[in-house]
């Protein structure tokens, strides 16, 4: 909607991953050296920890896009909490492997016969696992033993755990000892530093097509970094807002006030209009500020009646005017939420025509 009217060639925060918008952080940089690393080495888990939406999926997916797939076969997993041979079905079915209503011996069988025979053709099986906090013990287990098969003493299997925060204990728990000896290297990945942050904005706007319309003001840029504390998804989510609140304001520079006005937004509902419901009484101001009029011997009754009334309908009319603004501030704050709602379902849909 607003990428017209910016004159974009795409929409450039939108939350799906798209290997096209990588940044290259710091942080990222080396968590990326790192996959690449494990994959030289080819063998045992490279482990990446973050908080939520600080990148791991989209690492993933630029990773994806470097890969030979003469010399590796990929797989994907998005880990829930599944039992160890539920794992292992999950494993085989992103493998394209066989899966339901199979003893666990005989996934274990098919398993290892699909590595044999991809290490025969030259090529090493590779499965990411996103989401890995949500394994049980047992299913890392599982992956440690696969991580066993070898032809010609060589390892056919590798596994990268992407997991969040809590993952680390995990992986140092006294339990996981032999999981822990198979770790060939682990990076945690932060949030964006501030100049990180408005660098990462500037190269998605310019990955989307952007001739610096909208402007972002430095001040705004530092209200983006206060609300998303570098975070990149959560970056993505307030600038889509900033951008869909450019539009429909028809701002060419977005500030900090712009910027404020969409973080209060996204912090809390649209609040009820405050204020009088029909029953208006004349400031305090207004009224001392009469008193002399009202008091001055040349005026008649019929005047100082006609005095106090248009005072008091000048008050309900500035309290009215003041209650449009804000019912305006509402509808509009409501139509943006409305319009993203919208486009949100619309992505989904895509996503399930997809699928």
């Amino acid at each position: 909607m607003y990428s017209s009217f910016y004159k974009l060639k795409t929409k450039p925060f939108q939350l799906n991953p798209d290997p096209k918008f990588f940044f290259n952080s710091g942080g990222h940089k080396r968590a990326l050296s790192y996959l690449r690393y494990g994959l030289e080495q080819g063998e045992g888990f490279i482990v990446v920890t973050g908080s939520p939406g600080t990148g791991k999926t989209m690492l993933v997916k630029a990773l994806f896009n470097e890969l030979d797939s003469r010399k590796v076969v990929a797989g994907q997993l998005v880990s829930t909490q599944v039992d160890a041979e539920d794992t292992l079905r999950l494993i085989s079915a992103s493998f394209g492997l066989a899966h339901e209503k199979i003893a666990k011996a005989t996934l274990l069988k098919n398993l290892e016969t699909f590595f044999r025979t991809r290490a025969k053709e030259g090529r090493r099986v590779l499965l990411v696992v996103d989401e890995a906090q949500n394994l049980p013990l047992q299913s890392l287990e599982e992956l440690r033993m696969l991580s066993n098969f070898e032809h010609d003493n060589k390892s056919i299997f590798q596994s990268f755990l992407l997991g969040q925060e809590e993952f680390r204990a995990t992986i140092n728990s006294p339990s996981m000892e032999q999981v822990r000896q198979r770790v060939t290297a682990t990076f945690h990945l932060k949030p964006l530093e501030m100049d990180e942050t408005k660098a990462y904005i500037q190269h998605r706007l310019a990955t989307a097509g952007w001739n610096n319309d909208p402007e972002f003001t430095p001040e705004a840029f530092k209200e983006i970094y206060r609300f998303t504390q570098g975070t990149p998804r959560k970056i993505n989510t307030l600038c889509d807002r900033l951008m869909l609140y450019g539009f429909l304001e028809e701002l060419h520079k977005i500030d900090k006030a712009a910027a404020v006005t969409v973080t209060s937004e996204m912090k809390e509902d649209a609040a009820p209009v405050k204020g009088s419901k029909g029953k208006v009484a004349a400031p305090a101001s207004v009224s001392a500020a009469v008193s002399p009029i009202t008091t001055a011997p040349a005026q008649t009754a019929q005047e100082r009646l006609n005095n106090d009334d248009l005072i008091r309908r000048v008050a309900q009319l500035e309290s009215t005017v003041e209650s449009l603004k804000k019912t305006l501030k509402k509808e509009r704050a409501l139509l943006r939420k409305a319009i993203l709602l919208h486009l949100e379902m619309g992505e989904e849909a895509e996503e399930d025509l997809l699928d």
